[in-house]
């Protein structure tokens, strides 16, 4: 049986180094996701941001699925965590049955193209209406101040895509060199 050399990283051990830039990404994905998060909590009781959307209904419906989706954001950047930490690599020794077993790659490299590529496409509309591309439409708006509230919160959520994907890139160079 083979040992692999174990090289510490801020969140674990990881089989090979993680480079400084992986890991500062991998902490700025929930931070660009957080104003777009915050920015659609009104929404959850009635107040329309200026959009003139009016109310999502019932707060009994609207207060859990609001928050709800920005829960489920915030959970899924932090999944981003697994590209440059240990438990990305092996599964943790707590699970049952499977617990300290060596990750296949694709295990990982699957869901994590299919989430990068998904992002990118969910958020790659918003980024191209932002910046006045033709045939890309930006939600209207009642006011410039409402208008540019909109930009500054959604915009940094288009980055959410490409880092993730960048993350997966260096996972990937990483692990085919272990």
């Amino acid at each position: 049986m083979t040992t692999t050399a174990v090289h510490p990283s801020p969140g674990g051990t990881t089989e090979r180094p993680v480079p400084r830039w992986a890991e500062r990404v991998a902490h700025l994905i929930p931070l660009v996701l957080l104003p777009q998060c915050l920015w659609r909590l009104p929404f959850a009781f009635g107040f329309d941001m200026g959009t003139g959307n009016g109310s999502l209904g019932s707060l009994w419906l609207s207060v859990p699925y609001v928050f709800g989706l920005s829960l489920l954001t915030e959970a899924l950047a932090l999944l981003c965590f697994g590209l440059v930490r240990g438990w990305g690599e092996r599964v943790p020794s707590w699970i049952p049955l499977v617990g300290g077993r060596r990750l296949p790659v694709p295990v990982v490299l699957v869901p994590a193209v299919l989430g990068g590529l998904g992002a990118t496409m969910l958020w790659g509309g918003f980024l191209l209406s932002i910046l006045g591309v033709p045939g890309y439409e930006a939600p209207p708006a009642d006011s410039a101040a409402w208008e540019l509230l909109f930009d500054v919160c959604v915009l940094p959520a288009a980055l959410w895509g490409p880092l993730v994907l960048a993350l997966t890139v260096q996972y990937v160079l990483r692990r085919r060199r272990a």
